[in-house]
């Protein structure tokens, strides 16, 4: 079937005069398309959004440091890790310097510890730190060494000065605040050499991060207080939860150098050749892979309301269109009378139904966006963003809908005895 644009042109004007005479009609039958559109539009911003915050956020730890940690990442609940894993050797203090001895194709390696609240873990517990009449509680305590801030950038120092190598040799009593931990404390006054009294020490504040929340509201930077490491160890010998960590500089091969630390490791620990490591290697990819599993069942679900939503909406568009058939048999008639082919009739039905469907899903385009713009100004932490990948999918698929759902209409008034049709009343 070759239509010429003069017939498309006409064909169009057609399935506008009718949709503007049923109105309501037509507005009732795309409701199902417009939600499945919006849905469809509205979560796919809003997880895009999502997914180049987390990315950002990954990119902040290092896109090229890596993790050395007794249990697998993202663990809680030991008591229901398997008893081979439970009894794992704890990390050293000493297995960043190993490392970094046995590894030359790593740019540095460091070690921290952390204390802070977790049920069941051995060596948590609550922090506070207070100045004058301000207390902050709960925060997070980490002992780190001067390698610290360059396995992480998101922990840059703003004001100040970070831990140096003089600082955690000779364990000096002195901490970097996280920007929130200074606020409340210090308020507009700059708190750089005041005395601070953590968890009943006093400790001189050197430097305070710039600011930088968690995800989703989680804890960040702006939540946590580091002290040296040789500080950490002598004050909390039982926090021995250690993680080291290894950066692996752009000019070397990332496998090489995972390969050198994770055999390094295994001579440290001595691990059988037989036997498996007795340490997780971890990249901040962890956390993506994480999302990505869980946005990755949220597209499905969507995906699946949205067909419902879409299959009603068709089955309406079929419905509306098999009684306008049945309204308009005697124009049918005529058409054919004078001379209008099958092709033509069809095409005439199939352009009524695409435009319905069509104008469903820009309503649905057009909602998705609105939706994807209010949360924008009421979350900036869930910065959605419209893709026009995902406008081009919903037109798409409203066209799609369209032709599937209006064909069976459409040919059926194509292949209408032009006599029959006359004759109806």
């Amino acid at each position: 079937m070759n239509m010429t644009r003069a017939e498309l042109r006409e064909n169009m004007l057609v399935a506008f005069d009718t949709l503007r005479a049923h109105k309501v009609r037509s507005g009732l039958t795309i409701l199902g398309i417009v939600i499945g559109v919006t849905s469809v539009i509205s979560v796919a911003s809003i997880i895009q959004g999502l997914n180049r915050y987390v990315q950002e956020k990954v990119e902040s730890l290092g896109s090229r440091t890596y993790f050395i940690t007794r249990f697998p990442p993202g663990t809680m609940a030991f008591d229901r890790l398997p008893e081979k894993v439970r009894q794992r050797k704890y990390l050293e203090y000493t297995d960043a310097r190993t490392v970094a001895e046995h590894a030359p194709a790593v740019s540095f390696v460091t070690v921290f510890g952390t204390r802070m609240a977790i049920p069941g873990m051995a060596g948590s517990g609550t922090n506070d730190v207070m100045y004058e009449g301000a207390r902050v509680e709960k925060l997070i305590l980490r002992g780190v060494e001067p390698e610290y801030a360059q396995a992480f950038p998101m922990f840059t120092v703003g004001q100040g000065r970070f831990i140096s190598r003089a600082d955690d040799v000779h364990a000096r009593a002195v901490v970097v605040l996280g920007s929130s931990i200074a606020d409340s404390l210090f308020g507009p006054v700059d708190g750089i050499g005041k005395q601070v009294r953590l968890n009943g020490k006093l400790y001189e504040v050197i430097g305070i991060l710039q600011k930088e929340a968690g995800m989703f509201g989680g804890p960040g930077p702006d939540d946590f207080a580091l002290i040296p490491m040789g500080d950490f160890r002598k004050r909390y010998p039982e926090a021995k939860e250690l993680v080291v960590a290894f950066t692996v500089g752009p000019d070397e091969d990332i496998v090489t150098a995972q390969d050198q630390v994770v055999q390094a490791l295994r001579r440290i620990r001595k691990v059988p050749p037989t036997a498996e490591n007795d340490f997780e290697l971890t990249s901040p990819d962890f956390l993506s892979s994480m999302w990505n599993q869980l946005t990755g069942a949220l597209v499905i679900l969507t995906f699946i309301i949205s067909s419902v939503g879409l299959l009603v909406g068709g089955i309406g568009v079929m419905n509306i269109m098999l009684i306008s058939v049945t309204e308009r048999t005697t124009e049918i008639g005529v058409r054919k009378a004078i001379g209008a082919r099958r092709s033509d009739i069809r095409a005439q039905f199939l352009m009524e139904a695409i435009t319905l469907c069509a104008a469903g899903g820009a309503i649905g385009i057009a909602m998705g966006m609105g939706i994807a713009m209010v949360v924008r100004m009421l979350l900036p932490s869930v910065p959605a963003t419209v893709s026009w990948l995902w406008v081009g999918l919903g037109v798409t698929i409203s066209v799609g809908v369209g032709l599937f759902f209006g064909y069976y209409p459409a040919n059926r008034a194509a292949n209408l005895d032009p006599i029959v049709c006359l004759r109806y009343e």
